[in-house]
């Protein structure tokens, strides 16, 4: 595909996401590594950081006054790459926790938020006054540093919106008289401090998605961009809001590029505008762009792949990882504090610790574990793929072998699933790559013990990489998913011990062909371990779908169900020989790549 100007000219911005990257609250060496990796990009902005102490949404959350030595460090990793550097600066208001700070949560009005139940006190004018001044002072602080300029946020979890919104601002005084007022004042003060050669920007949400009296995209162009608009270099229209069911950055059941209307309704009205909203495919950022956005964030893209914009200056595109959008990995504002990471790219948030892997093919590497640093996988799972992927882009030589006629192992029948079609695109790259890398595969052939064997006595190193088998006495999922059964009629009951995405995804597949779908789980609530943002969504779908959800089950699957659990690993072959992914345990994609990129590290001494 020829690289349009959108992406080559570095109009790709990687926006402000949470990482738990954080020790305290100032920026680390991790992140420092985190953004220096998508350092191609035309313009970073860094994780939001609260601008006054009344505000600690998450435990690892920047502070503005600690970061002034970190947004330093990042500016100057991310100089070569070309990257300009903007400091998100926000308050998260009443949706922020109080369990971080012990104190009172700082909103317009004490109306409770819907997700944590909290109910924030209401500000007077005085602690209003002290946030615009913390604006202002992280603005000041931020420029110092180097940075370019800042972001203001007035999104998705942002005081700035709970004070535009009629669902959240009820105020009896000037600041409920005019809700712009606030935001007006924060912008004004920023322009301010960072003068007018400075990038000011603003990630706005225009659609609360909840209709009046909130946020509604007629008031967003009547009212709120155009009462800031004066003081602007860009601005991001986002969506969603505290009683929005779908995030801003929503899984694969979303479709990506939808906040291009939103874009289109404020044109002539804002200044440069750039699009938000799932944008993960080159086509359609470079269709974007020449549509007049000025910039397109691709930030779940660039966690995919790094090299994103390099790969597309060299004229390569087909060798960018594909982005999943199951937000397993990217949606981490949790009290579980996992880090950011990404399904396909697990280096993703461990940038300072995980080895760098080669794009290769090298030549010359020697011997490696053997004669002449032979490699023989057998399995193409995610797994096997990776392993063959790093090994051969590492200068081995490299054999996969697969008894099914196609690469992919699980990960294909999961691509036939509502919101995980984009998990074919993951396997296409790897077959992609392995021929790039001049891999021998070998489909449609399975491997026995003796072939192990006398690989090993020939110096080859072997990574069994088989998958799992199904349980007996059940009717796994998989074989269902594959099966003629599929596609009878007839009401289908499902049992879901893991409270994944395979039971939902296969409930929506079935209610949506007409068949009666009954779901059963141990768990309190359907999916209990899909991300937080993706868990109400999915079970507001099944309900629409007419899924009959069946919680707290207590005793053996029911009757006839089938069996969403996990599988047994393959012992075809005896466990004296190194293992990957399903082979192992249970895994999912992120935890089999993994897995097997380290086998083919530590082939050449790489940790």
């Amino acid at each position: 595909m020829p690289v349009g100007p959108c992406v080559a000219g570095s109009r790709v911005m990687f926006g402000p996401i949470e990482t738990n990257l954080g020790r305290g609250r100032g920026f680390t060496a991790e992140h420092v590594g985190f953004y220096a990796a998508r350092g191609g990009a035309g313009v970073i902005v860094t994780e939001v950081a609260s601008v006054h102490p009344s505000d600690w949404p998450y435990e690892s959350a920047p502070l503005a006054t600690e970061c002034a030595p970190g947004w330093a460090e990042i500016v100057r990793a991310c100089r070569s790459g070309g990257a300009l550097v903007l400091a998100g600066l926000g308050h998260a208001g009443g949706q922020g926790t109080s369990a971080h700070h012990e104190r009172e949560l700082w909103a317009p009005s004490p109306v409770p938020d819907p997700r944590s139940r909290e109910v924030p006190a209401e500000m007077s004018v005085a602690q209003i006054d002290e946030v615009v001044a913390g604006f202002a002072a992280g603005a000041e602080l931020a420029v110092a540093a180097g940075c370019a300029g800042v972001e203001v946020d007035a999104g998705e979890f942002a005081l700035l919106r709970q004070f535009a919104s009629g669902l959240t601002n009820r105020r009896a005084d000037g600041y409920g008289a005019d809700r712009t007022r606030l935001l007006r004042e924060v912008v004004a003060a920023v322009r301010a401090a960072v003068g007018s050669e400075r990038v000011v920007g603003l990630r706005l949400s225009c659609d609360e998605l909840v209709g009046a009296p909130g946020i509604t995209p007629d008031v967003a162009v009547r009212e709120l961009v155009p009462a800031v608009a004066a003081w602007l270099d860009y601005l991001v229209p986002v969506r969603g809001g505290g009683l929005a069911a779908t995030p801003a950055r929503p899984d694969a059941h979303t479709r990506p590029g939808f906040n291009r209307a939103l874009c289109d309704r404020l044109r002539g009205v804002a200044p440069a505008l750039v699009l938000q909203g799932s944008v993960v495919d080159v086509a359609m950022a470079e269709a974007s762009a020449r549509a007049g956005v000025a910039l397109v964030e691709m930030t779940r893209a660039q966690l995919a792949e790094p090299d994103l914009v390099a790969l597309l200056r060299a004229g390569t595109p087909e060798r960018i990882r594909p982005c999943l959008l199951t937000n397993q990995y990217s949606a981490v504002r949790d009290p579980a504090n996992v880090v950011i990471s990404d399904e396909g790219e697990p280096r993703t948030g461990h940038e300072t610790t995980d080895p760098l892997v080669p794009r290769g093919p090298f030549s010359g590497v020697g011997e490696v574990r053997g004669v002449a640093g032979r490699v023989l996988v057998v399995g193409g799972g995610p797994a096997g793929c990776e392993a063959a992927r790093v090994a051969a882009a590492l200068g081995l030589r490299v054999r996969l072998v697969e008894r099914a006629a196609e690469l992919g192992g699980a990960m294909r029948l999961a691509a036939r699933l509502p919101g995980l079609e984009r998990y074919e695109l993951l396997v296409e790259w790897w077959r992609r790559e392995l021929n790039r890398l001049g891999v021998e595969v070998r489909l449609g052939c399975e491997a026995d013990l003796g072939e192990l064997l006398a690989a090993e006595r020939a110096g080859v190193a072997v990574l069994v990489a088989t998958g799992s088998v199904p349980r007996e006495g059940v009717e796994p999922a998989w074989e269902f998913l594959a099966g003629e059964r599929l596609r009878a009629q007839g009401a289908v009951t499902l049992y879901d011990p893991v409270g994944g995405a395979l039971a939902i995804g296969l409930a929506e597949l079935l209610a949506g062909a007409g068949r009666a779908v009954t779901l059963v789980t141990p768990d309190a609530v359907v999916g209990a371990r899909l991300p937080p943002g993706s868990l109400v969504a999915a079970n507001t779908r099944l309900a629409r779908a007419g899924v009959t959800r069946v919680t707290d089950w207590r005793g053996p699957p029911p009757g006839g169900a089938i069996d969403c659990g996990h599988r047994l690993s393959d012992d075809t072959f005896p466990r004296g020989h190194p293992r990957a992914g399903d082979a192992v345990a249970p895994r999912n994609v992120h935890q089999a790549v993994l897995e097997g990129r380290r086998f083919a590290l530590s082939l050449v001494g790489r940790p």
